[in-house]
Parts: structure tokens; C-alpha cells; sequence
């Protein structure tokens, strides 16, 4: 009786109050409610006044904490007048709930200026995760934030730490995103370009030397001085301790590597998911990765030393982004001694390679199925269509429907996307060393029909783009799921590469990448009924067409929420329920 009025005390205070958003429920999890506002707004992200896309009057947006277990409801209200808005929440499954997986065209219709929409979920994983825009190049605009997902209480890490910190990575540029889209719509294709600047946690400095700025130097157009929008977040650390670094990617086109000047990092998550601890110097990050890795400060602790993330995988025009490791009692003005840390060049990609073949599961983490039912090879080409530049995969390239997939499947609209599922797998005769013979693509939106609880692998093979000499990296990721990292290897698969798959302890991951004139072998037990996007996770790339959609047991979804679906076809089929 006093539990229960007490809960209803709190409650009442919260509801009066306006700042309590964590409400107690059964089983020691709670419901963690948030009201966001969407809106473009001034900010100065690199000490360069521009437009971004912020929540609530914050950039990046705030960052959600809860325990594993937790139920997260944002209460969404899109106040950008003129264009609709998406968020995804990146590697949390939606087990149970695909209509908040936050994809425009896939799991849901976009959030129409004016509009509040409700996103519930449960966080069903401890892991360090974050958010982002999922409508057009809205994540290239800003819309993205941090989500961290502690233990669930009365369960621990497996391993020790003291404190920790978060650093969220990102690219930025000065043109608009709206002109970043048109220039890729355009024929010729006008490309974004590389980033102005690389920030750490929504900060980073423009034509500044951070060095010059700490040494009070001469560099005039440095103003850190009264503009917090773009200071560098000091990492405050005691001597002799061990930190956690929770470090996401959520860069629009940048792979980057990070590194502390004389400190060795050890890896011990990767994607939400527990690895074999490793000792590294420096680590590579792709767009759509996040890890954890402990951090001794077992330096001089009369010194401070420099945090550096630099571009790798392509040849970089844009500067590291830095801040500065400040040991306690040392000033945070002072120094360091030391210049930061070298990039490895930019095109080394044995270095990177070597530390993604060093990620292995934690003893005890679940093992892949020993067999697969059913094989998609996913052949990644550049192509063109009517001159226009394109991505595709097995020569078609992905061009989203109005109408939500989740919505068009479970009740059988089947004008709403193409019928014919896409190509399965492609010529043994295309030579992915050179340019297309024949650079001509489709467009499709056909869709990858999967059977409930099959277990599904998936080739993602890379190839030669239109130019010759030319093959990119890209960072794949899977909505919905994780999948197993079976391998890699270089130039095309073949039926022989498959005794190279590790069965025995092959990380579990929801972000994997290719590298240049390579393949990569995934494995995923399909038993999470929706519709997921699989796509490059390279913001540019995905906007003009690479990328799948996978749908499977959407039959067997209910209660999809109404207004999940008020768009399309699916938006007339509930104006009219007698149509179909």
C-alpha cells in the first residue's frame, strides 16, 4: 500500500513539475520518457557559424542513459516547417516493436512539420549505441546524439573501470545539405567533397591550430575564447586510474582512426557486443561502429597529451580533429610536449585490416548456426542510369517507395513496391577488378523476402567503381539485427573461401565493413518480424542507392501504430479500409 501510493506521489510531482523523465514499472525496469523538439537552428559546430539540425535547442542532441530492460519513450515533435523527420536508433533491434525503428519509406511514414509522433521501445542489450536523422541526408545536417545502455541492475561488466567518457565522432561541412542532395541529383553528379572539419562530440575547430590556441599562441582565427558551441570537451582524468571511452561513429563519409598520444587502448566492446579484450595503439572507427575501450593514465601525470582522430580510406582534405587527455593537477592550458598522433596513411589498409582481424567474441558470446538455409552475394558497383550517377546492388539501384514497406507487406498492397524481388546473386563472369564492362543500372525497390527463423548469409562482395584504379571502403550495417562476421578476403568470393569462416568465436556485430577489391561474409538467424534496411552506411552512398531492404514475419506484426502508416497507399487504405 505505501509502495504503491508512494509511486503515485511521484508521479503527480513529475507530472506537476515538467523535469522528472523516468517512470518506475514492474520488475525494477523503468520507462524513461523525453519530449523532443526538432529544429534547425544557428550553431557553430567548428568556431563557423552555420545551419544545423539540433533537438530541443541542443547539438548534438541530449544523450539517453538507461539500464537494459528500460522501455525509452520520445515524445517527437517535428518543428522544421517544411520537411518531415525520421529517427533511427541505431543498433538497438526493436525486438517486438519494427514500427520504431525510425527508417523514412521502410518502417515508417516521416513525421510531417507540426506533427508529434510517439517512438517506445526497449533497450534489450547493454551496449554503447547512438541515434541519427533517417529521412533524406538529415544525419549529415546534425540529427544525431549519443545512447548509452548500462547493465541491467544487479549485473556487472566483465570488466573494471573508474570513470568514463563519451566521444561521439562525426564529419561536418559548410554547405547545406540541401545542396549536398542536389549536387548528387544532378547530372553530372556534383559531389559533397570532403569534410571541412572532424568533430568530437558535436565540437571541432576550423582553420585553427588547437595547438597554437593552447600555448596562447598567435593564432588569430582561433576563437575558442566565449564560444563553447566549438571549445574542445577536455577529458579531465585522475593518475593511475582506468577509463572507459565510449567511442561512436556517426560520420556522413569519414572512416577515421583515433589515438592518445602515449597510451595504449584496449578494446572490449564492439557494437553493443562484448569482445576478447586486445591492446592497440590506435584504432579504426567506420561510420555506423561504436566501441568501448579501457584507457590507463599510467603517463607523467605533469603533462598532457593529445586525443587525435584523423580520415583514413580516402586520401584526407581535412585536418584531425583533437582535444586534449588533462591529467589532474596539471592546468588544461598547458601543452603537450609532444605533437599528436600520426594518421596511418590514409590507403594502409593492412593496418586496418590487422585490427579488424583482431576482434573476436567473448568467451561464452552466442555461436553462429553451423549452417546457413538460404545465401544473398551482394555485388557493390557504381553504375549510371539516363547519366546520372548511381550506387547498386547486383546492377539495381535501391529507389525507396512513398509508401512504408512494413505497412505495404503485412496488409498486401501490392502496388506499392516492386513484386519481383531483386537478384539474388550475379554473373560468375564480372571481373571486380575493373570498371563495369556495361555501367548501366535499374532502379528497383524490390525487396529480399526472408523466412522467419532461417538463417541467412550474406556476401557482400566489393568491385572496381566506374573509374578505373578505384574501389572505396564502405561500412554496411543491418537494422533489426546482429549478424556474425564469418570473414574477409580479397578479390571475389568463391566456394573455397568458405573454409576460411570462423564458426569458432566470430564477433557479433550490426556494422561491418569492405574494403577496397574484397569481400566480407556475414551470418544472421532472421527471427525479428519487420522490415530492415541493410545499406552502406555512408550517408552519400546510401541517398543514391546503396542499399537492400529484408523484410521477414511482417505477418506476424500487430498493433502497428496508425500513424506509423498514414502515408502512401497505406494511408488511403485507412481512409478507405474496404480498399485494398
Amino acid at each position: 500500500m505505501g509502495l504503491g501510493l508512494r509511486h503515485v506521489a511521484v508521479v503527480v510531482t513529475c507530472w506537476i513539475l515538467m523535469l522528472c523523465s523516468v517512470f518506475e514499472t514492474s520488475y525494477g525496469s523503468k520507462t524513461r520518457h523525453y519530449k523532443w523538439e526538432v529544429e534547425y537552428m544557428f550553431w557553430s559546430p567548428d568556431c563557423k557559424e552555420s545551419i544545423v539540425m539540433g533537438i530541443n535547442g541542443q547539438f548534438p542532441g541530449p544523450t539517453i542513459r538507461a539500464r537494459a530492460g528500460d522501455t525509452i519513450a520520445v515524445e517527437l515533435t517535428n518543428k522544421l516547417y517544411t520537411e518531415g523527420v525520421v529517427i533511427h536508433w541505431h543498433g538497438i533491434r526493436q525486438l517486438g516493436t519494427p514500427w520504431a525503428d525510425g527508417t523514412a519509406s521502410i518502417s515508417q511514414c516521416p513525421i510531417n512539420p507540426g506533427e508529434t509522433y510517439l517512438y517506445r521501445f526497449k533497450v534489450d542489450k547493454a551496449g554503447t549505441y547512438f541515434y541519427h536523422g533517417h529521412l533524406g541526408m538529415q544525419r549529415s545536417a546534425g540529427l544525431y546524439g549519443s545512447l548509452i545502455v548500462d547493465v541491467a541492475d544487479g549485473e556487472k561488466e566483465p570488466f573494471h573501470y573508474d570513470g568514463e567518457f563519451n566521444l561521439l565522432l562525426s564529419d561536418w561541412w559548410h554547405r547545406s545539405v540541401h545542396e549536398q542532395e542536389v549536387g548528387l541529383s544532378s547530372r553530372p553528379l556534383r559531389w559533397i567533397g570532403e569534410p571541412q572539419t572532424l568533430l568530437i562530440n558535436g565540437r571541432g575547430q576550423f582553420n585553427c591550430s588547437l595547438a597554437a590556441h593552447f600555448s596562447n599562441g598567435s593564432a588569430e582565427q582561433c576563437k575558442l575564447r566565449g564560444n563553447e558551441q566549438c571549445a574542445p570537451q577536455i577529458l579531465h582524468v585522475q593518475p593511475n586510474k582506468t577509463y572507459r571511452l565510449r567511442i561512436a561513429s556517426t560520420t556522413a563519409l569519414a572512416s577515421l582512426n583515433l589515438a592518445v598520444k602515449n597510451h595504449k587502448m584496449v578494446v572490449v566492446e564492439a557494437d553493443g557486443n562484448y569482445v576478447q579484450p586486445f591492446e592497440v595503439d590506435d584504432m579504426d572507427i567506420y561510420s555506423g561502429e561504436s566501441y568501448s575501450v579501457l584507457l590507463t593514465t599510467n603517463q607523467d601525470p605533469s603533462h598532457n597529451y593529445w586525443i587525435s582522430a584523423g580520415v583514413r580510406g580516402r586520401k584526407p582534405a581535412t585536418p584531425p580533429a583533437l582535444t586534449l587527455l588533462n591529467y589532474h593537477p596539471t592546468s588544461a592550458s598547458k601543452i603537450p610536449l609532444s605533437p599528436p598522433p600520426i594518421t596511418p596513411r590514409w590507403d594502409d589498409y593492412d593496418h586496418s585490416k590487422s585490427f579488424s582481424n583482431k576482434i573476436f567474441a567473448l568467451m561464452g558470446s552466442p555461436k553462429p548456426p553451423t549452417n546457413f538455409h538460404r545465401r544473398l552475394t551482394l555485388l557493390n558497383t557504381q553504375n549510371t542510369i539516363n547519366g546520372f550517377t548511381k550506387w547498386a546492388i547486383n546492377n539495381v539501384s535501391l529507389n525507396l517507395p512513398p509508401t512504408p514497406y512494413l505497412g505495404s507487406i503485412k496488409y498486401g498492397l501490392k502496388d506499392a513496391f516492386d513484386q519481383n524481388g531483386p537478384p539474388e546473386n550475379f554473373s560468375n563472369e564480372y571481373d571486380v577488378m575493373k570498371p563495369p564492362v556495361n555501367a548501366n543500372t535499374t532502379l528497383g525497390s524490390g525487396v529480399y523476402m526472408l523466412g522467419l527463423n532461417t538463417t541467412v548469409d550474406v556476401i557482400l562482395q566489393n568491385a572496381n567503381a566506374i573509374r578505373p584504379n578505384l574501389s572505396e571502403t564502405h561500412p554496411w550495417h543491418l537494422h533489426g539485427h546482429d549478424f556474425w562476421v564469418l570473414g574477409r578476403g580479397e578479390g571475389k568470393f568463391t566456394k573455397e573461401d568458405e573454409k576460411k569462416f570462423n564458426l569458432k568465436n566470430p564477433p557479433l556485430k550490426n556494422t561491418a565493413v569492405i574494403f577496397p577489391y574484397g569481400w566480407t561474409a556475414l551470418r544472421f538467424v532472421a527471427d525479428n518480424p519487420g522490415a530492415w534496411a541493410f545499406h552502406c552506411h555512408i550517408e552519400p552512398h546510401f541517398h543514391i542507392g546503396m542499399g537492400v531492404v529484408l523484410a521477414l514475419g511482417v505477418e506476424t506484426v500487430g498493433n502497428i501504430p496508425n500513424q506509423a502508416l498514414a502515408c502512401g497507399l497505406t494511408g488511403k487504405r485507412f481512409m478507405n479500409p474496404k480498399q485494398n
